[in-house]
């Protein structure tokens, strides 16, 4: 065969279109001559043919011929990409990362693998170059390797750049906000959002659709804007979720739930809510489940065993597709994500149909828009009635309250005092333990007058570092606060700052997102919350807790209310003392703190789901009923053994 002939005319095929005369040519061909050109023309031939994941290997072989040609192999990485083999990814990778770092749709690929995978070392040089990407896809990539981890100097010196350079583009502006909410730079979160909410007040929901869910909860209530938040996210095609729950599934007698999550192990807010569910589950009747992407390596098992929350299954080097096959083969029955739109979340598996029933509960506050869902857990408080047409998901509701707890391995409070911690001891305490990026300008404004009003009175505030604790001065002081008002505070030893929350009189809540660990620890330390009627579910929590412990009257109808409350709770000792007093009665009887009765009200949640589908129904809102009301606290004495046991 004249092997030049034969490509000149495999080529004019390919070039006239004629692909399928093209590719007869080329197989011929290929036998004799084995070129970097041949295999190449061979992968243009399958790619117009649509034979995606064979261009990729022709890509392959024509690139890897000495000497290397980058151009192919670059060509073949983004294919094998596409194709979820990223195995030959990461093996091509290894021959041209230089590449990475100056061509952000390779970027782009290495990037959405290391994050998957929590290879998180080799992120860095990867920032830049998305950054300077031409594809939105691109830019969103930068936007989640730079909110990874806000505490980053690094970080902060490429957005604060970025948005002096562009300040005119929506995700450098949301950037720059995420990062200033942070560290509460709230003089600039007032100035750079006010184009924002501009825009949205003018139909223009641009900076709403960019944004990170997670983040847009911390300053958006709204729910009808919460669901319009779909930054880097892609709609299912019609008809996606009722063909996965067509698909064959053999149920068995056990129902057999998978949890999803990256947090399995103690030390996490997750865990400290629901360990102890996991090792109450029913064993005779469900078989559990956990898969496991979480960044912590083989050490954590050294340091704990998981054995009694279920089998573990570690699925972090697994693509979402190639997870969604192992979860199906294990013929789950319930595929319960526990992460949402939330750091490190692997929530995109569920688009790959993994079980017959896919739910979100607890950890991300809201819808998840884009994923493939059919119910989401709450209860009757963060999900009304009045906000269905918010959420695609049904709503699954337990009778008193969504969010488990734990008191076996909840530390319980100890006597310490306020000189320990630099308060003083003759003032009313107002505390606050949430998280900095939940203090908003209109929150830290009515703390201010809260102070005003009450003349011995302080506000003890945890504080994530000099930065924040230097704007919060900055902003109290503008607003006439003296600095002996305040006393800023840091994280401590989980132990430690379960003591040290029974020293305040009041803990102050956050809007619009509320304490929700934060707020569960300072009910079962002893803190009467005060918190404000939510919105949507993210400023609804604290309500939902308060009335599951029995102190529903802490809950103020609106901002102004909240801030009366607080000044006559300041007045009324008494009354504080009463609340205290009824948290402590009420710690081991009320519903909050009662696992049993909630493993129990979760455990009916998963038979309904079950029982619906196995009729071939499709999901539909369901309630579960309450257990009668107990009259005695929950195993007392055998709990107080096991606490005694646990330390």
């Amino acid at each position: 065969m004249d092997t030049k002939a034969a490509f000149s005319t495999a080529s004019k095929h390919y070039q006239k279109g004629r692909y399928t005369q093209s590719l007869e040519v080329i197989n011929q061909l290929i036998d004799i001559d084995k070129s970097p050109k041949v295999y190449a023309l061979l992968a243009k031939a399958l790619l117009k043919l649509n034979f995606r994941a064979d261009a990729a290997t022709a890509y392959t072989l024509a690139g890897r011929q000495e000497p290397l040609r980058e151009d192919f192999l670059r060509e073949a990485m983004l294919l094998h990409f596409e194709t979820g083999n990223e195995g030959e990814v990461i093996s091509i990778a290894n021959q041209i990362f230089s590449l990475a770092l100056k061509d952000p749709e390779v970027a782009f690929v290495l990037a959405a693998i290391f994050l998957r995978r929590q290879q998180k070392e080799l992120l860095g040089g990867l920032k830049k170059v998305l950054t300077g990407g031409g594809h939105l896809k691109h830019l969103l990539m930068a936007s989640k390797l730079l909110t990874d981890d806000l505490y980053d100097p690094g970080n902060l010196h490429i957005v604060e750049t970025l948005f002096k350079k562009h300040p005119e583009n929506i995700t450098f502006r949301t950037l720059f906000l995420i990062f200033c909410r942070e560290f509460s730079n709230l003089a600039q979160v007032d100035k750079c959002a006010a184009p924002v909410f501009k825009s949205i007040a003018a139909g223009d929901m641009s900076h709403v659709r960019l944004d990170n869910p997670f983040f847009h909860l911390h300053w958006c209530g709204d729910e009808a804007l919460n669901k319009l938040a779909v930054h880097d996210t892609v709609a299912l095609p019609p008809g996606h979720a009722a063909t996965r729950r067509r698909m064959p599934h053999k149920w068995a007698k056990k129902i057999r739930i998978g949890y999803l999550s990256s947090d399995f192990w103690p030390g996490h807010a997750t865990m400290k809510l629901l360990q102890r569910i996991l090792e109450l589950h029913d064993k005779e009747r469900f078989e559990i489940v956990l898969f496991d992407h979480s960044a912590l390596d083989a050490q954590r098992e050294a340091d704990f065993d998981l054995s009694s929350w279920g089998e573990i299954v570690d699925i972090r080097s697994m693509s979402d597709q190639a997870a969604a096959s192992a979860i199906r083969a294990r013929e789950i029955d319930i595929l319960v994500d526990l992460k949402g739109h939330t750091k490190d979340t692997r929530a995109r598996i569920l688009n790959y149909m993994a079980a017959p029933l896919q739910v979100a509960w607890l950890g991300f506050p809201g819808t998840t828009i884009n994923i493939d869902l059919d119910y989401i857990i709450g209860d009757h408080f963060v999900l009304p009635d009045t906000s269905k047409q918010h959420f695609h998901e049904k709503y699954c509701r337990l009778p008193e309250c969504y969010q488990p707890n734990d008191p076996l391995h909840r530390p319980k409070p100890r006597p310490v005092t306020r000189a320990e911690h630099g308060l003083p001891d003759d003032a009313f305490v107002f505390a606050s333990f949430n998280g900095n990026r939940k203090i908003t300008s209109e929150m830290l404004d009515v703390w201010c007058n809260i102070l005003r009003r009450t003349k011995n009175s302080v506000l003890w505030l945890l504080c994530n570092g000099q930065f924040a604790e230097a704007n919060l001065w900055t902003r109290m002081e503008q607003r006439g606060i003296s600095r002996k008002r305040v006393v800023f505070t840091r994280r401590v030893h989980y132990d430690v700052h379960m003591d040290r929350q029974q020293l305040a009189d009041i803990g102050l809540d956050t809007f619009p997102v509320n304490g929700h660990t934060t707020t569960s620890e300072q009910l079962w330390g002893g803190l009467p919350v005060l918190t404000v009627k939510g919105t949507n579910f993210a400023s609804r929590v604290s309500e939902s807790l308060l009335n599951a412990i029995g102190i529903p009257e802490l809950v103020a109808p609106d901002v102004q209310a909240y801030e009366d409350m607080a000044v006559a709770l300041a007045a009324d000792p008494r009354r504080v003392a009463t609340f205290k007093a009824r948290l402590d009665e009420n710690r081991y009887i009320k519903p909050l703190f009662d696992a049993e009765r909630f493993c129990s009200h979760l455990e009916t949640a998963y038979e309904m789901m079950v029982a619906r589908a196995k009729l071939g129904k499709e999901p539909d809102h369901m309630d579960v009923a309450a257990l009668p009301a107990r009259t005695l606290p929950f195993h007392a004495d055998e709990f107080a053994a096991q606490v005694i046991a646990a330390e």
